[in-house]
């Protein structure tokens, strides 16, 4: 048994059965990947969306893809054809243009929608009062290849474990007014996906459904050479 088989049976045993661990393998070569594949990881995670591509072409197709950085609209045409979910849908634009790919591609996309839940300014999302503007629009509802499944936030990156776990509060409350206002009767809006390593006990503990794990999988990450 390797390293990286080790890790991931450890995780599952912190993680219940109703949350689903996403491997961040981020800045990792498709071997890495292919190892925790083989220990029976099928959901990864990635940040750029060329680098996610190259893996997506040389791995077994059925890896489950999770797009979970930040997406700049002249980069979703490489993932469209074939992603998963998309975590970090952060405006309506990037929106807009993953509803008009996917209509191209005849496929409905999963999508999450990211709040900005953190302290600091450098991290993406949206505010509640945006989404809400959002929902509310003529332009969202004629929008029929993307299917809002729940929401995404990174919280502070920070020691202090109340605040972590107060943003965390933030989004599963997001998640919830979301859910009873626009998605009552849509089974599919159900997820929330938050929690990285060093906090994502608190975010289970919260209400994750899903978590992304890097380093606590694959170790520390150093960027691929032209990531």
């Amino acid at each position: 048994m390797n390293i990286i088989e080790e890790n991931i049976i450890q995780l599952q045993k912190n993680i219940p059965a109703n949350v689903k661990l996403i491997a961040v393998s981020k800045f990792k070569p498709a071997s890495v990947v292919k190892e925790a594949y083989l220990a029976g990881q099928y959901d990864f995670g990635e940040n750029k969306a060329q680098e996610m591509t190259e893996k997506y072409q040389s791995l077994p197709k059925d890896i489950q893809w999770h797009f979970i950085g930040h997406l700049q609209t002249n980069k979703v045409k490489y993932i469209i054809p074939y992603v998963t979910m998309i975590h970090s849908v952060d405006s309506m634009k990037l929106l807009g243009e993953i509803n008009s790919l996917s209509e191209k591609n005849k496929r409905i996309v999963d999508c999450l929608i990211q709040f900005h839940i953190a302290t600091e300014e450098s991290k993406f999302g949206f505010s509640f009062d945006e989404v809400e503007t959002m929902l509310e629009s003529s332009e969202f509802q004629l929008w029929k290849n993307i299917r809002i499944c729940g929401v995404m936030g990174m919280a502070t990156f920070s020691d202090n474990q109340n605040l972590i776990r107060s943003e965390f509060k933030t989004l599963k409350k997001y998640f919830l007014t979301l859910k009873n206002h626009y998605f009552t009767d849509q089974s599919s809006f159900k997820e929330i996906s938050m929690g990285m390593t060093d906090d994502y006990l608190i975010a289970i503990d919260e209400g994750a459904t899903m978590i992304r794990i890097g380093s606590a999988i694959f170790g520390s990450r150093t960027p691929l050479k032209n990531a």
